[in-house]
């Protein structure tokens, strides 16, 4: 009896360590696929389309995990979980980098998708009341990037001395009292039946048809510093890889669905 328990103890611990083992080689990165994170909406589509390029021209897999909140894909991206991605500008990834000590950079720069200032209620923003809402991201770098955009509008003046790190006690003038109100950036489309004015990234303003040519107020230039980047963790930025990664989304086919699936509001800044 004593002898047989020994021998299961002894085949437990084998079978242990070959699931320790299969484990572990699972966790190793695979030379040939990318696990990609990406935010939901028509930049996750354009990444179908980089997917199947990849595939085709270098046999690169990607596996494409979708979130619907910034601050996730790069928490997944510093355990682990993902090899890379795409959804965030320098500015963004600056701040995340200084608030929560990640090991990530940027490798390659994507599309510069511009902000707009949208409304319901006005047809020009010179009809703005006082006391009006306005609404814009409540994401450090983000938050800054609309108040910019507001103050090149000529909504309000801004202390600029703090950089990327504006914030909206950084107003020095409001001459119309402008009421800012702070608000999850997949919320503010949906948020223009209840304000004034909402300053609305791209990838959720296509979301809700809304297009900085045809229904902004006023939008960022095509110049915008704000490209979206293809990040990964420092560890791995050397990792040939992501070469292939890089040109499929670089590749024709990424830039005429990139035309079609962002109406012409997707600007690639690498060109």
């Amino acid at each position: 009896m004593i002898k047989n328990i020994g021998i299961l103890l002894i085949n437990l611990f084998i079978a242990s360590l070959l699931l320790f083992s299969v484990t572990a080689c699972h966790h190793r990165q695979d030379p040939q696929q990318i696990r990609l994170g990406t935010i939901s909406g028509p930049e996750t589509e354009l990444m179908q389309i980089a997917k199947q390029v990849a595939l085709r021209n270098s046999g690169l897999r990607i596996n494409i995990i979708e979130f619907s909140d910034y601050s996730l894909p790069n928490i997944a991206l510093n355990e682990g979980s993902l090899d890379a991605n795409m959804f965030q500008h320098q500015r963004f990834l600056e701040n995340e980098i200084h608030n929560r000590g990640y090991h990530l950079v940027a490798i390659a720069k994507l599309f510069v998708y511009p902000m707009g200032i949208y409304s319901h209620k006005i047809q020009q923003l010179k009809e703005l009341k006082s006391h009006a809402i306005v609404a814009i991201p409540n994401d450090p770098s983000n938050e800054a990037r609309a108040l910019l955009l507001m103050s090149k509008a000529g909504l309000i003046t801004l202390n600029t001395g703090k950089g990327s790190l504006i914030t909206p006690r950084d107003i020095v003038q409001n001459p119309k009292q402008l009421v800012i109100k702070e608000l999850d950036a997949a919320q503010l489309a949906r948020a223009l039946a209840d304000v004034d004015l909402a300053v609305i990234n791209t990838n959720y303003a296509v979301l809700a048809h809304l297009y900085t040519q045809q229904n902004a107020l006023f939008a960022e230039d095509k110049n915008s510093s704000y490209a979206n980047l293809l990040v990964v963790n420092t560890k791995d930025q050397n990792n040939p890889k992501f070469i292939n990664l890089i040109k499929a989304i670089h590749s024709k086919e990424v830039l005429a669905a990139a035309e079609r699936l962002f109406h012409g509001e997707a600007i690639p800044s690498w060109k």
